[in-house]
């Protein structure tokens, strides 16, 4: 027995060597512990966890590492190192963290790699074309008015989760513009558990990705999160297939290709071109699978959905505690607008200061925080260099609240957006930037200029939460720990 102690504690320093990197060791970090590095340093709650990330970041004003039993990670959130990750190709790669989403959204757009991330980018980046945005803007003002409808309930509340609203309406929005399927009644108690097992799941990946032994897929099935998560994922699967079965029921069979598609009317025939109308055509000239189809649906119902909810929560928060701002975008979409109209591509075109608002809302609050990215052959930086085989993450939100890229970076000022950016290129990137941006950017913009415009003419937005009262949790999205809350009150 004796011996075989002295073998493991010899294997152990051995394996410590052999995790040494000269170049690794270089970056300043804070110091770890034999084997473990660390790994310690995370094993307390969600908000804790997301709190020390930013002490980290305050500290160590560019860049810092740290190590994750094996796992190396450099941190960056300044904009001429993030340029050199993120403008190319090169370093398209995924980082390990992404793995443990995985079994849920498998190998979709967010992420696949290389070839096959090519492929899928092409078939899908059609359905983001502007025409067909365009077809789409009926249902989101449809949909926008329905959200003013719940509204008008809420106005007699104390307090409203926003929250809880808006992800109706993305959710809704989502499945009738880009999946081309309403939710009937069947589908829409689905949707209700759908909503709060995608919370769950996030939950579930940051409690892994803080505990070292959960790397390990075997261990992670046998715990309680493990089954957990299975049992969350048999749930949404469930919800994917119904709304890709009820659009395979309705896809109009045509001779005519996808990218002959009428630009004028963006009609696939009598239908309007969705997403999901790209996939069911793709799968029938055989680029793609019914396996490949479940992987994009998936992916785009979390992003489209998740995201654009988490922004508009946020958005209507920060417009809430400055009335001044919100009285500047009524005024705004009132110039524009008749008192019954409805807003069009062109005119959503002309609300610059509304989209000013967004803009700012998504430097101060970015509903994706953080890219992760794995280095498959060494990335020289400006100063450093990081090792093939590590992780490299950008912490967007500390990147959008660098002083010195932006003036009072806590405060909320729209008017930076009016003017030529002073800003580095990379110093703002909301939706990612370079080959790997978000493909649906331009939608959200526009989803959330139709929600905004339409319930702000007709309802003011008072405080209840304010910015500094949010408490932040470690997750794949900006989540806060308690529910946003506002006030709801009918304009005279």
């Amino acid at each position: 027995m004796f011996m075989w102690l002295i073998l493991i504690i010899i294997f152990l320093i051995a394996l410590n060597l052999l995790m040494k990197n000269e170049s690794f060791d270089k970056i300043p970090g804070p110091r770890g512990l034999f084997l473990l590095q660390n790994s310690l340093d995370f094993l307390t709650d969600s908000a804790t966890t997301f709190r020390y990330f930013t002490e980290l970041c305050n500290k160590y004003k560019k860049i810092f590492r740290v190590k994750l039993g094996f796992e190396k990670i450099v941190i960056l959130h300044n904009p001429e190192d993030i340029e050199i990750l993120i403008s190319g190709t090169k370093y398209n790669k995924k980082g390990f963290l992404y793995g443990f989403i995985q079994p849920w959204l498998q190998d979709g757009l967010l992420l696949s790699n290389g070839e096959k991330w090519h492929e899928r980018r092409k078939i899908l980046t059609p359905a983001f074309h502007f025409n067909i945005l365009r077809s789409f803007n009926t249902i989101l003002v449809e949909n926008s008015a329905k959200l003013v409808q719940r509204i008008k309930f809420e106005t007699e509340k104390p307090q409203t989760d926003i929250m809880d609203i808006v992800t109706d309406f993305t959710l809704k929005s989502v499945c009738e513009t880009a999946m081309g399927t309403k939710l009937d009644e069947e589908t829409s108690e689905f949707a209700k558990t759908y909503k709060n097992a995608i919370h769950e799941l996030g939950s579930i990946v940051c409690h892994r990705a803080q505990r070292v032994w959960m790397y390990s897929n075997f261990v992670f099935r046998l715990s309680h999160f493990g089954r957990r998560q299975k049992r969350i994922l048999d749930m949404t699967s469930s919800f994917r297939n119904k709304v890709i079965q009820k659009r395979r029921v309705d896809f109009v069979d045509t001779k005519k290709e996808i990218d002959k598609y009428d630009e004028d009317q963006n009609l696939y025939g009598k239908k309007r071109l969705a997403m999901l109308d790209i996939l069911l055509q793709a799968e029938k000239n055989g680029t793609i699978n019914s396996n490949g189809i479940d992987e994009e649906v998936d992916t785009f119902m979390f992003e489209g959905h998740d995201t654009t909810a988490t922004a508009l929560q946020y958005t209507f928060m920060i417009l809430a505690n400055h009335q001044d701002i919100q009285n500047k975008i009524v005024e705004e979409t009132n110039q524009i607008l008749t008192s019954d109209q409805t807003p069009t591509i062109n005119d959503l075109s002309q609300m610059k200061y509304l989209e000013c608002c967004i803009k700012e809302s998504l430097r101060m609050f970015p509903p994706v925080f953080f890219i992760s990215r794995r280095i498959e052959k060494p990335l020289k930086l400006a100063t450093f260099e990081c090792p093939a085989g590590s992780d490299v993450n950008i912490m967007i939100r500390e990147l959008h609240h660098d002083c010195q890229q932006f003036r009072e970076p806590f405060e909320f000022i729209p008017e930076r957006f009016m003017k030529k950016p002073t800003w580095h290129q990379y110093a703002y990137i909301p939706f990612s930037a370079g080959p790997r941006n978000c493909i649906g950017q331009k939608f959200a913009m526009m989803e959330m200029k139709i929600a905004l415009s339409t319930v702000l003419r007709r309802y003011r937005v008072l405080p209840i939460t304010k910015p500094d009262d949010i408490i932040y949790l470690a997750d794949f999205i900006l989540r806060p720990k308690e529910p946003i809350l506002v006030k709801f009150e009918k304009r005279i």
